[in-house]
């Protein structure tokens, strides 16, 4: 929202007001208070006029600081909130001096001009990060009435803004007016199932406000040298997020708001759903599975979409028994060969559902102010909306998912939970506004603890489109409705990486687009690209998504990286512990693993999966991909080509290939088996060394499906020595492999040497390897 006609000028009818200086504060053990009223005051008669706002400096634990302002204190409280950590105790630094008064959480701190004009300045480890000077925070008092409290941070040159939830619009999101508003609009808008008020930039911090609500950003838009954000009313209050990279920044963001769930292993396998409004029935869903498996490509998990349930009565949860009488035992007759089984739903129920009677009389529904319960007829008949503000209709809800799970479902697809009306009333007594965006957390929440008490920890997964603040704890997220088109699969792969920069580690997306029908060139290409994901569906709308209805050799591209995942899952896997131990995205940004490479500040058709292999998806019916490569010597596993990074390439691909680069000093490891994504990873993995420097040490890990380390090494080398030390082993076999490296024993390992490279079996605790 824009408040300002240019530099100068207020817009008409607007009366804005600014802290001019620190009047009066306060100093309390874990905390500051600020009295800054809107003017200078120099007698005591300007003591009798405000607005004086009152702002309060606190810290919940090192190396964030959180910022509350209030202007009027006596509003009504609104629910809900967010939920964020807090160390119990945790007290922050603060120092009174004559000038300015320095508030100071582990290596962030924040500097309060006391002597003339309004401003605070922020610091990491003494590196500038942002400013607040005058004018910046603004009380505005619209025609209306209607009051916001606005803020703004300076922006350096050279600055770049990250993330905001998954938006498709451009990466860099300097120039764009984001508004946090859950909607469902599709890949191709500025509208967003996820809006997260988080931001991250290159200057290593991030800021979050924390409002569920409507929060208006404008990136560099209205003041093209700050980001501002705005929300209605009388109190604003958000955390400035320090870090030694942005890494770390994200680390202490998801310490914040929380970190990803673990998914389980075979979630990281091949999706196959029926589609949405194609036709099906038991024999049609076995025939696809058959189908995948007489073509030997690897499947591990089959959705039912909407129409499982009858049409016009979503939802039931109840199959639909006209074509599916006998769910039970179909569920057993589909697992037998070898697969997992998700259903689709969504939180709201057809007056048509026998449960809509149910929820009615217990009071399970959201409702008007006069009592009604709210309905619409857009997407089903008098449809409800199920108030998770209740809790004894969240038990209700879970308990008809349980019924599912004893017949054999193993996890759900939660689609929707946007399209969440204001003019309504909570059990509770949220606030609608702020609960329009809040309202998928309590839903996905809900869905996923219950599989969670089913499962157990590190076993439940939902299929999650709508999310908000702290929703990354309840994995997956998939990028929603997608055009079949070149276009549209780069703007979901923008989508993806502005959502990893918000904390959210796993992410999927429709294969082949959602809408219309892909051409077999596109369904090839984004299959590459799919499978290159944390998670990989083949979805759509109208049309079935098995490859043999593409051409032949669509299935052999999908058996080929279906199978090339499967292989990579030691290497995977430990990307997604990372994830849930750190923040840290499966998929990620060029900038989050090169933030000093200028070059990558901009790059949105290529990331990094794990921290180690780079992925550059084909967007194009010609087969040529343009992309960076970063500075050193990298490795296509492909093809073992070498490539001098440091600069910019165009290649042409086939429909086996793409760049897919090991970093070099990287050690990948790949598993033995590549017919499922969970195995035992450690049994006859190869850790494959690629382009290891002198005088670099490189580590590695193989974990188990729980998540736990079971083979760790460090790899030393020192000219033509290389010292491998065994940090964690087992008794399962295991190998190294050096990439392009002739190599001989000089202790502790048996050497054989191959065409392209050396495989090392490593004996004692430490090897000495000689290059020859």
């Amino acid at each position: 929202m824009k408040f300002t006609d240019g530099f100068w000028r207020v817009k008409e009818g607007i009366r804005l007001y600014h802290p001019a200086h620190v009047y009066d504060y306060e100093v309390a053990k874990d905390s500051v208070t600020i009295f800054a009223p809107a003017h200078f005051i120099t007698n005591r008669g300007q003591t009798l006029q405000g607005p004086v706002f009152t702002i309060r400096f606190s810290s919940p634990f090192e190396d964030v600081i959180r910022v509350q302002i209030w202007h009027y204190k006596g509003q009504k409280d609104k629910k809900p909130y967010f939920e964020f950590h807090q160390e119990e105790g945790y007290c922050p630094s603060i120092e009174d001096f004559s000038d300015n008064i320095v508030i100071t959480s582990g290596k962030l701190k924040a500097t309060i001009n006391k002597k003339g004009g309004w401003g605070v300045t922020y610091y990491y480890q003494d590196k500038y990060l942002t400013k607040n000077g005058c004018k910046y925070f603004g009380y505005a008092i619209m025609p209306d009435n209607t009051a916001y409290m606005r803020e703004q941070l300076s922006l350096s040159v050279g600055e770049c803004v990250y993330g905001l939830g998954e938006r498709f619009t451009p990466f860099v999101k300097n120039g764009q007016v984001v508004d946090m508003w859950n909607e469902d609009g599709g890949t191709i808008s500025e509208l967003a199932y996820k809006n997260i008020p988080f931001y991250i930039t290159n200057r290593g911090y991030g800021v979050f406000v924390n409002d569920p609500g409507r929060v208006s950003f404008e990136v560099a838009s209205e003041n093209v040298e700050r980001v501002q954000f705005s929300v209605e009313g009388e109190y604003l209050e958000y955390f400035i997020v320090g870090g030694s990279d942005m890494k770390n920044v994200l680390e202490n963001y998801t310490k914040l708001t929380g970190r990803p769930s673990l998914p389980p292993a075979w979630s990281f396998g091949l999706w196959l759903t029926t589609s949405f409004t194609t036709n099906y029935d038991e024999k049609t869903v076995t025939s696809f599975i058959d189908g995948m498996i007489e073509r030997d490509i690897p499947l591990h998990v089959f959705h039912f979409d909407c129409f499982w349930m009858k049409d016009m009565h979503w939802v039931d949860f109840e199959w639909d028994k006209r074509v599916f009488p006998d769910p039970k035992n179909m569920l057993e007759r589909l697992k037998e060969k070898g697969v997992k089984i998700c259903v689709w739903i969504n939180p709201y129920v057809s007056q048509l559902s026998k449960l809509f009677d149910e929820g009615k009389e217990k009071g399970y529904f959201l409702k008007k102010p006069n009592g009604d319960i709210w309905q619409t007829d857009s997407w089903q008949p008098g449809m409800a909306i199920v108030d998770f503000t209740n809790p004894e209709a969240c038990k209700w809800y879970a308990e008809k998912l349980k019924d599912l799970i004893r017949m054999g479902v193993d996890c759900f697809k939660t689609d929707f939970g946007e399209r969440i009306p204001t003019d309504v009333v909570y059990f509770d007594g949220s606030d609608p506004q702020k609960m329009h965006n809040y309202y998928t957390y309590l839903y996905n929440k809900t869905v996923f603890e219950t599989l969670q008490e089913a499962f157990g920890k590190g076993n439940a997964a939902v299929f999650a489109r709508s999310a908000t603040a702290g929703s990354q704890k309840f994995p997956v997220h998939w990028g929603g409705d997608c055009l079949a088109s070149y276009e549209s699969m780069a703007e979901t792969l923008r989508g993806g990486l502005s959502l990893s920069l918000c904390g959210f580690g796993f992410w999927s997306h429709d294969i082949g687009g959602f809408e219309s029908t892909a051409t077999a060139d596109l369904y090839k290409r984004w299959v590459a690209f799919g499978l290159l994901s944390s998670h990989s569906r083949l979805h759509g709308n109208s049309a079935y998504k098995v490859p043999w209805l593409y051409d032949e050799e669509a299935v052999d591209v999908l058996r080929f990286f279906t199978k090339l995942k499967c292989k990579l899952m030691p290497y995977i896997f430990s990307a997604a512990v990372e994830a849930t131990e750190r923040g840290i995205p499966v998929l990620r940004p060029m900038v989050l693993e090169f933030p000093d490479d200028p070059a990558c500040l901009y790059l949105d058709r290529q990331y990094m999966l794990g921290d180690s292999l780079l992925v550059a998806p084909v967007f194009s019916k010609d087969g040529y991909v343009e992309y960076y490569v970063p500075e050193g010597v990298w490795t296509n596993i492909l093809t073992g080509k070498k490539i001098e990074g440091g600069r910019w390439r165009k290649e042409k691909h086939g429909y086996f290939s793409l760049p897919l680069l090991a970093r070099p000093n990287t050690i990948i490891p790949m598993g033995s088996v590549d017919t499922k994504p969970d195995y035992d990873y450690a049994d006859n993995v190869v850790l494959n060394v690629y382009h290891i420097d002198s005088g670099k040490t490189v580590k590695s890990q193989v974990r188990n499906t729980e998540g736990k380390a079971e083979v760790e090494i460090e790899v030393i080398r020192d000219k033509d020595i290389i010292y491998v030390t065994k940090i964690k082993d087992t008794k399962k076999p295991w190998s190294l492999y050096f990439d392009s490296l002739k190599i001989e024993a000089l202790s502790g390992a048996s050497v054989e040497v191959k065409e392209k490279g050396s495989r090392v079996i490593i004996s004692d605790d430490t090897a000495v390897l000689k290059v020859i």
